[in-house]
């Protein structure tokens, strides 16, 4: 559409100019040229395949070839007298074709070159000349940049677009479950319960794979964190929700770096790790999302910890506590609470700024 509007504007000027060319039938030669390789171009550039080198650089060449023809078309003394250049805006054609294709880099490399060949034809160079000059540098830069804007954002759209099908398949998917398998899980869950033995072993079973299910269709929101430099704390806490262990967590990603996700998520094990052994192996965790830091509270029903019970492991070389959670929180500069009652059960409350520093 620019070439087809711009080689209009030509087309004026030629008319308005054309008695005061060097060689006018020459110039209407050209004027023809120029519509045919509109078309060239426009055919060329609709398909996909042809937004190549070959084009690109012929196109390049081709308007580079009309503007040094241009002083023994239109004269010297003409374009000295402030006649137009033959070319006019329509040399900017390729400028944005460049652009489009390579982004910005590509759009400065065809202004610079087309410009500067627009500038070696003049005798003198007036302000003007420069205008147009910085004019087509100011296109090529922004017509690349907003390109590779446009780029980026349809394949975001397109991503959108996937994640949005997705969940709505798995919503599907989660309903159909609910509404049968789980429900099936359940029962054989409590009916094996009552009946001990091999069948309260399967119970416990039905009872472990329930969780891990529900686990795994309750996720039906947002992309996941893992980026290469992130992980999703939420998949790795994930991990150690059975039977016995619940765990909430935010519908959307708990993005933490890779080495903060990872130290945190050995910390809330070894905090089950001791759940397993001295409260029973009940245990609810609890992730919580804020704006600075991530905190992740792991609760249980247990007997609790006598006061000074914790120094007096530490002593005796007993460093879970000290060593495995409180440790691994503090090197990513955190902090653990400990609130314990005995006979009401522990509380341990681990939280890390969200940069791990």
């Amino acid at each position: 559409m620019f070439r087809f509007a711009s080689l209009g504007y030509v087309g004026v000027l030629v008319l308005r100019d054309g008695g005061e060319y060097a060689h006018p039938v020459a110039a209407g030669a050209v004027l023809l040229g120029m519509l045919a390789w509109s078309g060239v171009t426009a055919a060329g550039y609709r398909r996909p395949a042809g937004r190549r080198w070959p084009l690109l650089l012929a196109d390049l060449g081709v308007v580079l070839a009309i503007i040094l023809a241009t002083p023994w078309v239109v004269g010297r003394p003409a374009l000295a007298a402030g006649v137009p250049v033959l070319t006019s805006a329509w040399l900017a054609g390729p400028v944005l074709a460049w652009a489009v294709s390579g982004g910005r880099r590509r759009g400065t490399v065809a202004a610079l070159v087309l410009g500067g060949a627009d500038l070696a034809t003049r005798d003198p160079i007036k302000p003007s000349a420069f205008t147009g000059a910085i004019l087509l540098l100011l296109a090529g830069v922004v017509v690349g940049h907003v390109a590779r804007l446009a780029v980026t954002a349809e394949a975001r759209l397109q991503r959108a677009v996937e994640l949005e099908a997705a969940t709505r398949e798995r919503e599907r998917l989660a309903r159909d479950i609910h509404d049968s398998v789980l429900q099936v899980l359940a029962l054989v869950q409590r009916r094996g319960a009552r009946l001990g033995g091999e069948a309260g072993e399967l119970a416990r079973l039905a009872g472990e794979q329930e969780v891990a299910l529900r686990a795994l269709i309750g996720r039906a929101g947002g992309p996941p964190a893992d980026d290469g430099d992130a992980r999703d704390l939420r998949d790795l806490i994930d991990r150690y929700a059975s039977a016995a262990v619940e765990v909430a967590a935010p519908a959307t990603p708990v993005p933490l770096p890779r080495r903060v996700a990872g130290e945190l998520a050995a910390a809330v094990g070894a905090a089950l790790d001791n759940v397993a052994r001295h409260a029973g192996g009940r245990a609810w965790v609890l992730i919580e999302d804020e704006e600075e830091t991530v905190t992740v509270s792991v609760r249980d029903e247990g007997p609790g910890i006598a006061e000074g019970r914790l120094a007096e492991a530490a002593a005796q070389g007993r460093l879970g506590v000290a060593q495995s959670i409180r440790g691994r929180v503090a090197d990513l500069g955190g902090e653990v609470r400990i609130v314990s009652t005995p006979g009401a059960g522990t509380e341990i409350e681990l939280s890390v700024p969200r940069s791990g520093r």
